[in-house]
């Protein structure tokens, strides 16, 4: 396996840069998320999830984050709105611009110190509010968030991102070239276009097929110089469905994430051992001395889509006369 794509996002709910060398820390990708946008109304940072249309924004640091960039040490960033105005974090008419954008009062904000976990406050969710964020019916059920640990779940609960991040839930999230071509083979319509999901890592998986990162689980991954310990698979919302962009609205997207892997793709991972990756450094996983209760789930999982990608395969091929 490799590295096939590296992508840091400057500001939150926001497409990213592609880049081809990065440090990575404990934070993830170094400079990612530095910035996001916070719902003056609602007093606590928003996202996508709520408000779709920032998706059509872009951002881009205006210089190379320097090392000591982080909570609290927030540098310059540059975002670029779906009319092609480009506008700086440093010039005021930035925030009325998002807000014009949003049609709510908003304003673009940088990562907060550590020690203000005041500004990390999140609002608490309702079902219908779920439901309207996952794009579920509701006859629909949600997805299964029994797979965070408990610890992750009380923290989520309490603040909109972890204290120290504005990442959702864990600082990296790995995607294969395996679980896009499974996906495409169960809905060969539909364009899995790997921008719709935000990773900071694609890892080329080669020939492949199947949801290969859900047995990462509960093991580690050499990338680089650096380590990381994939958690669990990463729950999918709305977001992959909307429009950004280069990409149109694409509601089947999530369908099929939902229908065929319980509205799972990919996997969220701790960094256990900070350093440096590159576009085609190699990846090397090691799995667990001892099965693990995720690493157990998981792995039914992906096994099952296994089956189903292959009688799908089977199903789409002619069939030859005797």
């Amino acid at each position: 396996m490799r590295v096939r794509e590296i992508w840091r996002h400057p500001v939150k709910s926001m497409g990213g840069e592609r880049l081809q060398r990065v440090a990575v820390d404990e934070r993830g990708i170094h400079g990612d998320r530095l910035w996001a946008v916070r719902d003056l109304e609602l007093g606590a940072v928003t996202t996508a999830r709520r408000l779709p249309m920032l998706l059509g924004c872009t951002a881009r640091f205006t210089a190379e984050p320097p090392p000591d960039a982080g909570p609290g040490r927030a540098c310059e960033v540059a975002v670029t709105f779906p009319d092609g105005q480009e506008l700086t974090s440093s010039d005021p008419a930035i925030h009325a611009k998002l807000s014009a954008l949003t049609g709510k009062r908003v304003e673009l904000t940088p990562l907060p110190p550590v020690e203000d976990r005041a500004a990390y406050k999140g609002v608490l969710a309702n079902q219908a509010d779920l439901r309207r964020q996952f794009g579920l019916s509701d006859d629909e059920p949600l997805p299964d968030f029994s797979m965070f640990p408990l610890r992750k779940l009380a923290e989520l609960s309490r603040y909109a991102t972890p204290v120290g991040t504005f990442a959702d839930a864990y600082p990296l999230h790995l995607l294969t070239t395996a679980s896009l071509r499974a996906l495409e083979t169960w809905t060969p319509t539909a364009t899995f276009d790997v921008r719709r999901f935000r990773p900071s890592v694609v890892v080329d998986t080669g020939g492949a097929v199947g949801l290969e990162e859900f047995a990462w689980c509960g093991g580690t991954l050499d990338i680089g110089t650096a380590q990381a310990r994939p958690q669990i698979p990463t729950i999918r919302c709305s977001m992959p469905t909307r429009a950004q962009p280069g990409l149109t609205a694409e509601p089947d997207v999530v369908r099929t994430i939902n229908a065929h892997a319980e509205h799972c793709l990919g996997v969220y991972a701790d960094v256990t051992t900070g350093g440096e990756i590159a576009v085609d450094d190699p990846v090397r996983f090691t799995a667990p001395p001892e099965p693990t209760v995720v690493g157990a789930a998981v792995g039914r999982l992906r096994s099952g889509l296994r089956r189903g990608v292959l009688r799908a395969s089977g199903a789409a091929m002619p069939r030859g006369r005797r």
